[in-house]
Protein backbone atom coordinates (compact mmCIF):
# COMPACT_ATOMS: atom_id res chain seq x y z
CA UNK A 1 0.00 0.00 0.00
CA UNK A 2 1.46 3.16 -0.76
CA UNK A 3 0.40 6.32 1.66
CA UNK A 4 1.16 9.84 1.56
CA UNK A 5 1.55 11.44 5.07
CA UNK A 6 1.09 15.56 5.13
CA UNK A 7 2.51 16.02 8.56
CA UNK A 8 4.53 19.00 9.82
CA UNK A 9 5.73 17.47 13.37
CA UNK A 10 8.92 16.04 12.23
CA UNK A 11 8.91 13.48 15.52
CA UNK A 12 5.43 12.32 15.12
CA UNK A 13 6.03 11.53 11.41
CA UNK A 14 9.14 9.83 11.93
CA UNK A 15 7.31 7.81 14.37
CA UNK A 16 4.52 6.91 11.90
CA UNK A 17 6.54 6.35 8.78
CA UNK A 18 8.37 3.80 10.66
CA UNK A 19 5.95 2.48 11.74
CA UNK A 20 3.86 1.70 8.57
CA UNK A 21 6.92 0.87 6.70
CA UNK A 22 7.15 -1.87 9.69
CA UNK A 23 3.99 -2.70 8.31
CA UNK A 24 5.08 -3.58 4.68
CA UNK A 25 3.91 -0.27 3.20
CA UNK A 26 5.83 2.73 1.26
CA UNK A 27 5.09 6.04 2.30
CA UNK A 28 6.10 9.37 1.48
CA UNK A 29 6.57 12.46 4.11
CA UNK A 30 5.43 15.97 3.21
CA UNK A 31 5.98 18.40 5.85
CA UNK A 32 3.77 20.91 4.41
CA UNK A 33 0.18 21.36 2.56
CA UNK A 34 1.75 22.88 -0.40
CA UNK A 35 4.39 19.62 -0.46
CA UNK A 36 1.62 17.24 0.13
CA UNK A 37 -0.13 18.48 -2.27
CA UNK A 38 2.56 18.22 -5.44
CA UNK A 39 3.32 14.90 -4.18
CA UNK A 40 -0.28 14.23 -4.69
CA UNK A 41 0.06 15.29 -8.39
CA UNK A 42 2.92 13.39 -9.13
CA UNK A 43 2.10 9.91 -7.66
CA UNK A 44 -0.12 7.53 -6.67
CA UNK A 45 -1.43 6.67 -3.00
CA UNK A 46 -3.81 4.29 -1.62
CA UNK A 47 -4.28 6.62 1.50
CA UNK A 48 -3.96 9.74 2.56
CA UNK A 49 -2.76 10.74 6.05
CA UNK A 50 -3.97 14.23 6.80
CA UNK A 51 -2.61 16.47 9.27
CA UNK A 52 -5.40 19.22 10.29
CA UNK A 53 -3.05 22.22 11.49
CA UNK A 54 0.04 22.61 9.06
CA UNK A 55 1.84 25.44 7.81
CA UNK A 56 1.09 26.96 4.74
CA UNK A 57 -1.64 24.94 3.60
CA UNK A 58 -4.09 24.10 5.86
CA UNK A 59 -5.19 20.45 6.55
CA UNK A 60 -8.66 21.72 5.40
CA UNK A 61 -7.42 23.55 2.34
CA UNK A 62 -5.11 20.63 1.26
CA UNK A 63 -8.42 18.49 1.89
CA UNK A 64 -10.46 21.34 -0.98
CA UNK A 65 -7.68 20.84 -3.24
CA UNK A 66 -7.52 17.18 -3.55
CA UNK A 67 -11.63 16.67 -3.66
CA UNK A 68 -11.36 19.32 -6.33
CA UNK A 69 -9.02 16.90 -8.73
CA UNK A 70 -11.96 14.84 -8.48
CA UNK A 71 -9.82 12.04 -6.94
CA UNK A 72 -11.24 9.50 -4.22
CA UNK A 73 -8.61 8.22 -2.78
CA UNK A 74 -9.29 8.09 0.85
CA UNK A 75 -8.49 11.00 3.44
CA UNK A 76 -7.92 10.08 6.95
CA UNK A 77 -7.45 13.78 9.05
CA UNK A 78 -4.98 13.82 12.32
CA UNK A 79 -5.21 16.05 14.79
CA UNK A 80 -4.97 17.45 18.53
CA UNK A 81 -7.84 19.35 18.29
CA UNK A 82 -10.64 16.62 19.25
CA UNK A 83 -13.85 18.92 19.47
CA UNK A 84 -17.11 18.09 17.97
CA UNK A 85 -16.95 21.27 15.49
CA UNK A 86 -13.35 20.43 14.62
CA UNK A 87 -14.28 16.73 13.83
CA UNK A 88 -17.23 17.95 11.74
CA UNK A 89 -14.91 20.50 10.05
CA UNK A 90 -12.62 17.90 8.96
CA UNK A 91 -15.11 15.37 7.34
CA UNK A 92 -17.17 18.28 6.01
CA UNK A 93 -13.76 19.60 4.27
CA UNK A 94 -13.52 16.06 2.57
CA UNK A 95 -11.56 13.84 5.16
CA UNK A 96 -13.36 9.64 4.89
CA UNK A 97 -12.09 9.82 8.96
CA UNK A 98 -10.79 11.98 12.01
CA UNK A 99 -8.39 10.19 14.50
CA UNK A 100 -7.46 12.82 17.26
CA UNK A 101 -3.55 12.51 18.61
CA UNK A 102 -2.76 11.19 20.32
CA UNK A 103 -3.55 8.14 19.05
CA UNK A 104 -2.75 3.85 19.06
CA UNK A 105 -1.02 3.01 16.41
CA UNK A 106 -2.85 -0.36 16.34
CA UNK A 107 -6.42 1.96 15.87
CA UNK A 108 -4.37 4.05 12.81
CA UNK A 109 -3.39 0.82 11.07
CA UNK A 110 -6.71 -0.38 11.53
CA UNK A 111 -8.66 3.00 10.39
CA UNK A 112 -6.41 2.93 7.03
CA UNK A 113 -6.57 -0.90 6.03
CA UNK A 114 -10.63 0.11 6.83
CA UNK A 115 -10.59 3.17 4.16
CA UNK A 116 -8.68 0.92 1.91
CA UNK A 117 -11.30 -1.43 1.95
CA UNK A 118 -13.70 0.28 1.43
CA UNK A 119 -12.03 2.17 -1.49
CA UNK A 120 -11.68 -1.39 -3.21
CA UNK A 121 -14.80 -2.57 -2.20
CA UNK A 122 -13.73 -5.70 -0.59
CA UNK A 123 -15.94 -7.58 1.98
CA UNK A 124 -13.88 -9.39 4.75
CA UNK A 125 -15.11 -11.67 7.60
CA UNK A 126 -15.41 -10.21 11.05
CA UNK A 127 -12.16 -10.97 13.49
CA UNK A 128 -12.41 -14.58 15.42
CA UNK A 129 -12.51 -13.85 19.33
CA UNK A 130 -10.38 -16.46 20.35
CA UNK A 131 -6.68 -15.96 18.31
CA UNK A 132 -4.69 -19.08 19.32
CA UNK A 133 -0.37 -19.38 18.58
CA UNK A 134 1.01 -22.77 19.46
CA UNK A 135 -0.16 -23.59 23.87
CA UNK A 136 -1.28 -19.01 24.00
CA UNK A 137 -5.06 -18.14 23.38
CA UNK A 138 -6.40 -14.51 23.86
CA UNK A 139 -9.78 -14.25 24.12
CA UNK A 140 -10.48 -10.95 22.75
CA UNK A 141 -14.10 -10.90 24.50
CA UNK A 142 -13.22 -12.12 27.50
CA UNK A 143 -9.97 -10.42 28.00
CA UNK A 144 -8.55 -13.68 29.12
CA UNK A 145 -5.30 -15.29 27.69
CA UNK A 146 -4.17 -18.84 28.78
CA UNK A 147 -1.50 -20.89 28.44
CA UNK A 148 -2.33 -24.59 27.52
CA UNK A 149 -5.53 -24.18 28.60
CA UNK A 150 -4.56 -22.89 32.30
CA UNK A 151 -5.39 -18.43 32.63
CA UNK A 152 -2.25 -16.45 33.16
CA UNK A 153 -2.58 -13.10 34.11
CA UNK A 154 -1.31 -9.78 32.13
CA UNK A 155 -1.97 -6.63 32.42
CA UNK A 156 -3.61 -4.49 29.81
CA UNK A 157 -0.91 -3.31 28.31
CA UNK A 158 0.57 -6.47 27.94
CA UNK A 159 -2.65 -7.89 26.77
CA UNK A 160 -2.43 -5.09 24.27
CA UNK A 161 1.36 -6.21 23.51
CA UNK A 162 0.44 -9.55 23.16
CA UNK A 163 -2.27 -9.17 20.25
CA UNK A 164 -0.65 -7.99 17.21
CA UNK A 165 2.09 -10.84 18.02
CA UNK A 166 -0.69 -13.27 17.87
CA UNK A 167 -2.30 -12.01 14.92
CA UNK A 168 0.76 -11.86 12.75
CA UNK A 169 2.33 -14.57 13.21
CA UNK A 170 5.76 -14.90 11.41
CA UNK A 171 5.89 -10.97 10.58
CA UNK A 172 8.11 -8.53 11.89
CA UNK A 173 6.98 -6.05 14.20
CA UNK A 174 8.88 -2.72 14.18
CA UNK A 175 9.72 -1.06 17.79
CA UNK A 176 7.60 2.03 16.73
CA UNK A 177 4.45 -0.40 16.75
CA UNK A 178 5.03 -2.18 19.87
CA UNK A 179 5.74 0.72 21.53
CA UNK A 180 2.75 2.36 20.52
CA UNK A 181 0.46 -0.50 22.25
CA UNK A 182 2.17 0.48 25.56
CA UNK A 183 3.02 4.02 25.55
CA UNK A 184 1.26 6.09 22.48
CA UNK A 185 2.44 7.49 19.69
CA UNK A 186 4.49 10.49 21.24
CA UNK A 187 6.34 8.12 23.20
CA UNK A 188 10.22 8.40 22.67
CA UNK A 189 11.72 5.80 20.20
CA UNK A 190 14.94 5.31 21.54
CA UNK A 191 13.96 4.39 25.47
CA UNK A 192 14.05 0.47 26.39
CA UNK A 193 10.87 0.59 27.67
CA UNK A 194 10.09 -2.02 24.52
CA UNK A 195 12.88 -4.39 25.78
CA UNK A 196 11.11 -3.97 29.18
CA UNK A 197 7.39 -4.72 28.14
CA UNK A 198 8.41 -7.56 25.66
CA UNK A 199 11.15 -9.54 28.01
CA UNK A 200 8.14 -9.21 30.88
CA UNK A 201 5.55 -10.74 28.11
CA UNK A 202 8.20 -13.66 27.65
CA UNK A 203 8.47 -14.42 31.32
CA UNK A 204 4.96 -14.49 31.30
CA UNK A 205 4.37 -16.79 28.58
CA UNK A 206 7.01 -19.20 30.09
CA UNK A 207 8.31 -21.62 27.65
CA UNK A 208 6.24 -20.11 24.97
CA UNK A 209 7.39 -17.04 25.25
CA UNK A 210 10.93 -17.81 23.53
CA UNK A 211 8.72 -17.74 20.27
CA UNK A 212 8.79 -14.27 20.54
CA UNK A 213 12.75 -14.13 18.46
CA UNK A 214 14.67 -10.86 18.59
CA UNK A 215 15.64 -9.49 15.05
CA UNK A 216 19.03 -6.92 14.87
CA UNK A 217 17.96 -5.64 18.04
CA UNK A 218 15.38 -3.30 16.35
CA UNK A 219 12.09 -5.55 15.72
CA UNK A 220 10.73 -8.53 17.15
CA UNK A 221 8.59 -11.42 15.27
CA UNK A 222 6.16 -13.96 16.71
CA UNK A 223 7.33 -17.79 15.21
Amino acid sequence: MNVLLIQDEIRVADFVRRGLAGEGWSVDHAPDGETGVELFGKYHYDVVLLDLMLPGFQGKEVCWKLRGRHSLVPILMLSALDSCEERILGLRSGADDYLPKPFDFDELVARIEALHRRATRYTGTPPIPVVEVGGIALDRDALLVTLDGEAVELSKKERDLLLPFLTNTGRVLSRERILSAVRGVHADPLTNIVDVYVGRLRRKLGSEGARIVTLRNVCYRLI
